[in-house]
Order: C-alpha cells, then structure tokens, then sequence
C-alpha cells in the first residue's frame, strides 16, 4: 500500500497541488486536508505546503496556527509522525510552536525566486532520512520572509541538539547560521523554506527535490 500524505489546506495556500503531484510521482497517495478538519487520522504523514494561508494579513502563519486541524496536526507529531512546513507552512509550523525560531523579512527587504544550492546537515530527520550528509541540493526558493532567526540562547540549543537540517551554501536571505531548514528535537517536524515539490523531477531544472521527499515518505513507512 502506498505511503499516504496528508496536504494541509488553508485559505490562501497555493502550493497543495504541487506536492500532491510531487508524492505521487514519487510512488505515495496523497489528498488534501482542510483547515477546519479535527482528524488527520489515516495519514502517515503530514506536509503543510507554502502559500498565503489566511492572506498573512496579521503575520505569516499567526492565524492559520488557531486553526483546527493544527490541533490534530501537533497531535500526531506527538505520536512521532513525520510533519513537513515547507515555507509559508515553515512559517505556520514556527507560529504553533512545533518549530523553534521564527521567520522575518529577508535581509535587503526584497523578494527572492531563485534555485539556491543547500546542504544537508544529518540524516536524522524525517526528511533527510537515509541522505548522507554534506549530499548539497539544488532547490528553489520563493519567499519574502524566509530569514530565519531565533535568540542565542534557541540557536545554541538548536545547535547542539542537531535540529539544523539543512543550510544554505550561499546564503539568499539572511538566515541567522545559514539555516534554510530546522527540525524539533525528535527529529520528526521539519519546516524548510525551499521548495522540493517544485524539484521532484528533471523536467523542472532540478529532480533535488525528490531526494528529500523521498526520504519522507521512506520516514513514514519507517516512522523516524
């Protein structure tokens, strides 16, 4: 049977369908599941994918974390299962304090859309399962508040816990130590600003992508 992946959907995510094709053309199920669902029940695993959920008219992911799937969302990270953010769902994950950190506005105030070499941390995260480190990856971003950043004291921790995932090679937005990617403590809740769904296969300029959502789904089977 196929690894099955729930695609979080709030008002204003854009990004739902691209994963859904990227999981399925790597060999997984995937289907959506609205914010105002209270079970994610049946999943193994969860992505909440990028967009403007709620028009992040109050701040970037501020609203959509009071939404009632998220209840159902920590709840199974709690269980161990595998949760992905990938940008504006980094940003959700961040606000309902699955996460450490926050995201800001990039350094120079400006957009950035562009394939950004990054480079893998450990392979002891649900989506670096079985990646060797140091594997560097050719992704596209697309934020205008990807700038990752936390207090001293968080990135010391996060540091020595090993919860950095991913870094950038060449930094695109200013994110404190490089960090295009984090994971919680378990290793199990990973958000990351690039975008891998938008890599999954040659045809797109890079099949990088594939690497890390292949490593989620073979986490899901597995639970890491």
């Amino acid at each position: 049977m196929a690894t099955r992946v729930g695609v979080v959907v709030f008002p204003g995510t854009n990004c739902e369908m691209d994963v859904v094709h990227a999981v399925e053309v790597l060999g997984g199920s995937a289907d959506l599941v609205w914010h105002g669902d209270r079970s994610v029940a049946g999943h193994d695993a969860i992505v909440v994918p990028g967009g403007f959920a709620h028009g992040d008219y109050l701040r970037t992911g501020a609203i959509a974390r009071f939404s009632p799937v998220m209840e159902a969302v920590r709840a199974f990270a709690d269980e161990g299962g595998p949760v992905v953010g990938i940008c504006n769902g980094f940003q959700v994950l961040t606000e309902a304090h699955l996460l450490p950190g926050a995201l800001q506005k990039n350094a120079g105030l400006k957009f950035r859309c562009a394939t950004v070499t990054c480079r893998v941390e450990h392979d002891r995260s649900a989506l670096t399962h079985g990646v060797a480190p140091g594997t560097e990856l050719a992704l596209p971003i697309n934020h205008f508040e990807g700038n990752f950043t936390c207090d001293a004291e968080t990135l010391a921790r996060i540091r020595a816990n090993d919860q950095v995932v991913l870094r950038y090679v060449d930094n695109p937005n200013g994110s404190v130590d490089d960090i295009a990617g984090v994971s919680n403590e378990a290793g199990n809740v990973v958000g990351l600003m690039p975008h891998p769904e938008r890599a999954a296969e040659a045809i797109l300029g890079s099949a990088d992508g594939a690497v890390l959502l292949r490593a989620l789904l073979t986490a899901a089977r597995t639970r890491v």
